[in-house]
Parts: structure tokens; sequence; C-alpha cells
């Protein structure tokens, strides 16, 4: 059997909607979590859940290398400071991090890859992406930081930005690149997100929930375009 799918891994249910409808599934048809809907011929839309473990989770019960040609998280995210990104936009990650893991004291932050046990194969804590796989479909390209916790204060998202060098950050893409690359090392992976608001203090962030999920589904409409 040669892989011919993408599976494309959405974490809430509205985001699901609006993939499913992007790719020209049936957008009421919305699976369980954990579970896939099969949209043509090319893509496998599975409704992981929200937060890391259900997307690893999630994605090492559903991915098979026999049929999937490479594993896609898609959803939204907030800015962080200084990107530069305006709600709204398409960000594609060119390595997507797990930016939480790791000690906290004093002197700072210290990554998990530093003290010897890094997630990745290659003893890291973060994913490379082809850079050019989804670019074509973005406003920008960059580093996407995967949270356990969302940055609601200017120095909770600064912290993000100083140990990642992240743009924004989502709280899947890390984890599902990493259950994927532990089942096959070598397939394609790539993070996609849409700018839904802005981070740091909770009280003067910027929302556009609705406007992003619109965003998301015209450039997944793009994407299914250019791959069938």
């Amino acid at each position: 059997m040669t892989p011919d799918r993408w599976l494309v891994v959405v974490a809430a249910p509205r985001e699901v909607r609006a993939v499913l409808d992007g790719l020209g599934g049936d957008a009421a048809a919305l699976p369980d979590p954990w579970e896939v809907a099969c949209v043509g011929d090319r893509f496998d839309v599975l409704h992981s859940g929200v937060g890391k473990a259900n997307a690893a989770g999630a994605t090492a019960r559903v991915l098979d290398p026999r049929r999937h040609l490479g594993v896609l998280s898609v959803g939204i995210a907030g800015s962080l400071p200084g990107s530069g990104l305006g709600l709204c936009d398409a960000v594609g990650a060119t390595r997507s991090i797990l930016s939480d893991e790791g000690i906290g004291g004093d002197a700072g932050f210290i990554s998990m890859s530093e003290v010897g046990f890094g997630a990745f194969p290659d003893g890291s804590m973060h994913a490379e992406h082809d850079p050019g796989l989804l670019e074509p479909f973005c406003t920008r390209t960059g580093p996407i930081a995967t949270v356990s916790w969302c940055s609601g204060s200017d120095a909770c998202a600064q912290g993000v930005v100083e140990r990642t060098g992240a743009i924004c950050e989502a709280m899947e893409g890390a984890a599902v690149a990493l259950a994927a690359r532990r089942i096959d090392p070598g397939i394609a992976t790539a993070e996609l997100r849409v700018i839904s608001n802005t981070t740091g203090d909770r009280s003067s962030q910027r929302w556009a929930l609705d406007d992003s999920l619109r965003s998301l589904r015209a450039v997944l409409g793009r994407i299914a375009q250019a791959l069938c």
C-alpha cells in the first residue's frame, strides 16, 4: 500500500467544523474526540481534543504510515509579543516547540533537553518542518510554541518568546509531531495556525475568533485545491 492521505489533526469542535468545511467535507458530521472523518481521496480529519496529551494520544492511535504520507496539525493560535502578526494571519510553522517542559527556578528556565531528557528522537524539544510545504498558503512562516498554559500576562508571553523564539502559541502542534516522529521518523509533518487573538495581559487581549475560523476555512480550501 502506498500512503496517499494526510492526517489532519484538529483540537476543538469549532476548529474541526471549519477544517471539514474548508476541505470539502460535511461540517455537520463532527467526529467524536479521537475519531476520524474521511474527506475525499486525500484527507483524514482527526478530532483530537484540546491540549498536548489529547493531541499526542489521538495521533498515535490513528496514524498509519501505510496510509498517511504526512501529518498536519491545524487550528487557531495567539500571536506573541514582537511577532508583528495581525489577527487572522495564517502562520506555517518552521518548527514546533514544546515550550513548557523543563525546570523552573530563580536562575530561569531549563529545558528538558538540557538535562538529557529531550522528547524527540534527536534529543531536542522541537520538530523541524519543511518550510516550503505551507509557505504558499500562509501570511508568515516561523517557529510556533506548543504550550500547556496559555499566556494571560505580559511576563508569561515574553517568557515564551525568550525560551523559544516563537511568533505565536497554540496547544497541540509539537505533541502531534512528536507522536508522528516516534511512529515514523521520516514522515512529513507540518503545523498551520490562524491568529485568533493576541497574548499577554488578558484584559488587553484582542480577539477575532469568528473571523479567524473563517480564515482557517479559506486557507484549508486553498490547500485542498492544491493537493487534490
